[in-house]
């Protein structure tokens, strides 16, 4: 799921490299990288899975030219191909904005290459998403090989669509780049369908007022801003609030009334982290919640980082940094709270900043369908 950062004006947009077991989608994300200038790259990550291969997802950011005066940045996942991770594909997959299906050209692979894009199928739809309306592009790999299957046969097999197809060699590069601008131009069409990507600056002061346009993305998000400006005096006696981005998840309180009375025993009030948060975190986000509540700064962060620290959990063993990856927190996040975690004396906007990231991570893990009901 693209986000939007109305001060940066930039759009984030998510490409998974989806098809069977070696395939060749390492391979293809790595010669991108190379391909790609250092100025315009991120770091080329990846968490390798227990007994496998393969890789458990690679993440590269790529910046692209601007669209609608709103910068496109790309982040490029792959997938595990073996069907024993598909719990993994499914949690790589969600929030993805299209999709590279790169199938292996060797005749024995082409019960795999169906069968993995019955398997992308049916993971969309479990996120309401139909394939047949989402933006796809096709890299037909190892078209170097003698014994390479007609594209007719793979056309056949794997297009009935007529999606943008490409024949490509990955451990060579040729084709690679083709697939990626044209999957990357295919999502920005679906974006700019969706009104995700805003309208440059002069065409939307050029439109008439009394058009009523309708509203988009960008402008939800900055009344979402404002709202949080301007708070109500009195919190609303139940919400049921589902983000779906960083940019919607409510804002910590600036500061506290010390003069007020401290909340009665057994009746502890339900504070943002708290009403985030899964059952099984809701102690360490209680914590959180009181500790600011009761201008313990330094102790909220601590019961932040250590909520925090409990929910990337659920995404696998690995680092903090490559679970955040995985569920699309901002790393720069994660590393300011594991810092102010180890400081005495905070401020209070200190225990605010702390309370949005375990705020932003209890987002994710429920997007992500995480920690799963047993």
């Amino acid at each position: 799921m693209s986000t939007v950062n109305i001060l940066a004006r930039e759009v984030a947009a998510k490409i998974v490299f989806y098809g069977p077991g070696l395939s060749g989608k390492t391979t293809t994300l790595k010669k991108i990288h190379e391909s790609v200038k250092p100025a315009h790259r991120g770091e080329l990550m990846s968490l390798p899975t227990e007994a496998d291969r393969t890789l458990f997802f690679d993440f590269l950011p790529v910046k692209v030219e601007q669209v609608g005066n709103c910068a496109v940045r790309l982040a490029l996942y792959t997938v595990p191909g073996q069907v024993f991770y598909n719990a993994t594909r499914k949690l790589v997959l969600q929030g993805a904005d299209g999709v590279v299906f790169v199938a292996d050209s060797q005749p024995e692979a082409m019960d795999a290459n169906a069968e993995s894009m019955r398997n992308l199928e049916e993971n969309l739809l479990e996120q309401g998403i139909r394939l047949d309306q989402f933006p796809l592009v096709l890299q037909y790999n190892k078209r170097d090989l003698e014994k390479a299957v007609p594209v007719e046969r793979l056309r056949s097999l794997l297009n009935p669509r007529a999606v943008a197809e490409f024949e490509t060699c990955a451990t060579s590069g040729r084709g690679v780049l083709d697939a990626l601008k044209a999957i990357t131009r295919a999502v920005i069409r679906d974006l700019r369908a969706k009104r995700v990507v805003p309208a440059p600056r002069s065409e939307a002061a050029a439109a008439p007022a009394l058009d009523a346009p309708k509203v988009g993305l960008e402008d939800k998000i900055q009344q979402i801003l404002e709202a949080a400006s301007h708070p109500p005096t009195s919190p609303p006696a139940s919400s049921n609030v589902t983000p779906t981005s960083s940019s919607s998840i409510p804002a910590a309180p600036a500061s506290t009334r010390r003069s007020e009375a401290p909340p009665v025993a057994g009746r502890l009030p339900l504070g943002p982290a708290s009403a985030l948060a899964p059952g099984a975190l809701l102690d360490y986000a209680r914590a959180a919640d009181m500790a600011y509540i009761c201008a313990d700064h330094a102790g909220c962060v601590r019961s932040c980082q250590e909520a925090v620290r409990r929910a990337l959990a659920y995404t696998g063993e690995s680092t903090a940094a490559a679970q955040g990856y995985l569920l699309g927190v901002d790393g720069a996040d994660l590393l300011r709270l594991e810092r102010l975690s180890t400081q005495p004396h905070l401020r209070p906007d200190d225990g605010a900043f702390a309370l949005y990231v375990v705020m932003q991570v209890f987002v994710r893990l429920s997007a992500a369908g995480l920690p799963q009901a047993e």
